[in-house]
């Protein structure tokens, strides 16, 4: 099996990719919506809004922490998540890109 080979491509292209892989599940697109709507909440607070398990929604909540997408800060005995707005103008400016690129009038 052949190693993924990150390395060959620029960091923006790696920090993309690793946003996009982030957001490829429909639970995390749920909690990023919920956190939309609330600002910021608790573990507990996601769990009660999502039909998953705590640890199911805790895994979630750490893949989106890992590639940067939600912050979480402790208060007492649980952690506080909002969205990190700076990863999100990242994914925006390079969707933008997407978007407004001029294509030729011959493309598939």
């Amino acid at each position: 099996m052949g190693a993924t080979k990150t390395d060959q491509f620029t960091p923006r292209q790696n920090r993309i990719a690793k946003l996009a892989k982030a957001v490829g599940h429909p639970a995390r697109v749920a909690i990023i919506e919920h956190l939309l709507k609330v600002d910021q909440c608790i573990c507990g607070d996601i769990v009660s809004e999502l039909p998953l398990a705590q640890p199911t929604v805790s895994q979630h909540l750490k893949e989106l922490k890992n590639a940067g997408l939600i912050k979480g800060e402790v208060e007492g005995n649980s952690i506080c998540y909002c969205l990190d707005h700076e990863a999100f103008k990242a994914l925006d400016e390079y969707f933008s890109e997407v978007v407004s690129a001029k294509t030729s009038a011959e493309c598939c």
